[in-house]
């Protein structure tokens, strides 16, 4: 099976380069406070933050999920965009070689911003992609960026 891709779109009431910089630039600090019910830590084990750079997510106790790794693959702070590829998982590596994304933010003319992001679910050979456990994964995902924005509607000076 080849590489099976989805695109997600969705707005914000919040400035493109101030989402960006919350859910992008200071994920490793911000995610694990808003979110320690899912995410423990997170914290660069190689690298200086540019492409090339290795995270490790280290998931809260009581999911099927212990931790994930990512690369980052490109971060363009001026053209708010942020590639990375899931490298390594507890459930990631028994059906998927890799997972990659490739965030973009833009200003919207109300001023607030409109996210794209690409996935490419790049499977194992002879492994059935299952679009409930995607469905799922992007739910997750969704409500880590709805966390951030909460945060940032309740905190307009974070940020700035």
């Amino acid at each position: 099976m080849g590489v099976h891709t989805l695109s997600d779109e969705f707005t914000s009431p919040i400035p493109a380069p101030k989402l960006f910089k919350a859910l992008i630039l200071d994920a490793d600090n911000l995610l694990p406070k808003l979110l320690p019910q899912a995410i423990k830590s997170i914290e660069t084990i190689e690298g200086d933050g540019g492409p090339g750079t290795i995270k490790k997510i280290t998931i809260a106790e009581g999911t099927h999920i212990k931790h994930l790794k990512h690369r980052i693959d490109a971060v363009e702070e001026e053209k708010l965009t942020y590639s990375y590829t899931l490298i390594e998982g507890d459930d990631l590596l028994d059906k998927f070689e890799s997972i990659s994304y490739e965030i973009k933010f833009e200003s919207s003319p109300d001023g607030g911003a409109k996210c794209t992001n690409l996935s490419k679910y790049h499977p194992k050979p002879g492994v059935q992609i299952n679009e409930e456990e995607i469905k799922a994964s992007k739910e997750k995902g969704m409500a880590v960026y709805r966390a951030v924005e909460a945060f940032l509607l309740a905190n307009p000076e974070a940020y700035a």
